[in-house]
């Protein structure tokens, strides 16, 4: 693992080398379909972001084959598409070592500027790649505008929510919450709208690196991550379901092996294949990280499985979730996570949060409704009252943030969440149980791509059967502005000094590459404020 994260991020002081290399290293067959991958994009900085893209060097030289020769693969990033205005360059070595994949670590350009790129091997061009660096530390930008997704599952729709984000041409960035990909063999999670590779379920680093390219093949997900960088952080399913620090509920290590090696091994594969920015190495290797926009706002990235304890099980004292001893980020992110919030300088403490975090009371329903909510939420078959996959199951280290931030008086913080496949809006009150008392802020979550939806399990006619669910629900939480339990999509959130604003887009056909896109809801948090409804969408 520590010779692995030294290459991660492959910079340009391999130039020279990889240079000289580049008149030696024979052309690739004609038929071969060198940037088959596309390019990416990641973690703007003022001046910096990472670029990425995938060298197919031979025909045999398929992902997680561990096939091909070393190549040498030329990068440049310019102000234009005809590169007359190149800005940094450089050339770097891929191997099969990292699955053929490169990724740079761009630096020197300017804050809040729109640039292109490109990478060059064989003598064929990528495709060409647009990205746009974060505002300079001092400035105050008058907007940002952010497009906010997860839980994107191959099998079980089109990804026409990252085709109507391509389309949009206003986005500053992409924050996906995670599960951008699912491990499952075929046929044991979807809707057998189209079929994974490897057939079965993902266990192996060659597994993982030819799961990975698959998603990569997708044409809306190869346009978004063409057109706009992505911040990005794992939940559970790009290692395996309900992953925590010691295993996971979809892992038997008598089968499987052992989950330190599996782990690992989906660790390595995201960060060949993702256009992300770590720290460290080995053990000491973090994902949770902050990016800096401007003095508007902050976003801290957290890493919600690598550290947590395993969820209370169904069977279980139940009464454990609020055990002082749990945790659900571990003692070393939670603190960087307060010290962060409580000192940023900034308007708005943005938090990509990829489990919601907001208390949930679930009312008594029909067994029929049960079952959809237990099958998407993680919840026990007796409609237990606590998701304890969530921050619902780790009770006391929600209370550490949500104290930290009241006591400190830290206004204007908003998570943003996925996971649970549905449309939610809330205010954070300290106290559950008293939603008019102080609050440590607010929550937007986002809907799935494509993963089955609480609407999808009910099988009943749009906007039927989970409506009073809906409205059950919001009555027995009274901190939910918003719930929104069928539809997929994503979320556009724009960013103002006076207000965060989310707008929730749902696709009317999950299984149409071109599916057109409805307009849900909005809502804004005005700085120092609680949610409110609005009625003017974002443009």
């Amino acid at each position: 693992m520590d010779s692995f994260a030294r290459r991660t991020l492959l910079k340009g002081g391999a130039a020279a080398v990889a240079a000289t290399a580049l008149t030696a290293v024979p052309r690739a067959d004609a038929s071969i379909e060198i940037f088959g991958h596309g390019v990416a994009s990641g973690d703007p900085l003022p001046t910096g972001v990472i670029i990425w893209t995938r060298v197919t060097v031979s025909e045999d030289a398929t992902p997680g084959s561990g096939e091909g020769e070393p190549a040498a693969v030329y990068w440049e990033v310019s102000r234009d598409e005809e590169f007359t205005q190149v800005v940094a360059s450089g050339a770097v070595m891929t191997s099969a070592d990292t699955d053929h994949t490169v990724k740079v670590d761009v630096s020197g350009l300017a804050p809040a500027r729109d640039y292109c790129y490109r990478f060059t091997a064989f003598g064929r061009h990528s495709p060409v790649g647009r990205t746009r660096t974060a505002p300079a530390a001092g400035a105050s930008p008058d907007r940002l505008r952010f497009g906010v997704v997860s839980c994107a599952n191959w099998e079980a729709g089109a990804f026409g929510a990252y085709r109507a984000l391509a389309e949009r041409g206003d986005l500053d960035a992409v924050v996906h919450l995670g599960d951008y990909l699912y491990e499952y063999g075929r046929g044991e999670y979807g809707t057998g709208y189209r079929a994974h590779d490897p057939g079965h379920e993902i266990v192996t680093l060659a597994d993982y690196r030819i799961r990975h390219a698959q998603y990569k093949t997708d044409p809306g997900l190869a346009a978004l991550h063409a057109r706009v960088p992505f911040v990005c952080t794992w939940d559970d399913h790009e290692s395996a379901d309900n992953s925590w620090s010691g295993g996971a509920g979809n892992h038997d290590p008598a089968i499987e092996g052992a989950w330190a090696d599996r782990r690992a091994a989906s660790v390595r594969a995201y960060l060949e294949w993702m256009p992300v920015r770590v720290s460290g190495a080995g053990d000491e290797l973090r994902i949770y990280r902050r990016l800096r926009f401007g003095d508007l706002a902050e976003l801290s990235m957290l890493d919600l499985r690598s550290y947590r304890d395993q969820e209370v099980l169904p069977g279980t004292d139940r009464r454990a979730v609020d055990a002082p001893e749990r945790t659900l980020t571990g003692h070393a992110q939670m603190e960087w996570l307060t010290a962060g919030l409580v000192s940023a300088p900034v308007r708005w403490k943005l938090v990509g949060n990829s489990v919601m975090i907001a208390p949930l009371r679930f009312p008594a329903l029909d067994a029929a409704t049960t079952r959809a909510l237990s099958s998407v939420l993680g919840l026990p078959r007796d409609g237990a009252t606590v998701n304890a996959d969530q921050w619902d199951g780790y009770t006391a280290d929600r209370r550490r943030l949500f104290e930290a931030i009241t006591a400190a008086e830290v206004s204007d913080v908003l998570f943003l969440t996925g996971d649970i496949h549905s449309s939610w809006a809330a205010d954070l009150p300290l106290n559950a149980t008293d939603p008019a008392g102080p609050s440590a802020g607010a929550e937007f979550v986002v809907p799935s791509v494509t993963s089955p939806s609480i609407g999808d399990l009910l099988g009943a006619p749009p906007r039927t059967a989970a409506v009073p669910v809906e409205n059950a629900i919001a009555a027995a939480n009274p901190h939910l502005r918003y719930v929104e339990l069928e539809s997929h999509g994503y979320g556009v959130l724009d960013v103002t000094e006076e207000r965060a604003q989310m707008d929730w887009f749902h696709l009317t056909d999950v299984r149409d590459p071109a599916s057109p896109v409805r307009h849900g809801a909005s809502f804004a948090v005005p700085s120092g404020g609680r949610i409110e409804r609005r009625t003017d969408p974002i443009t």
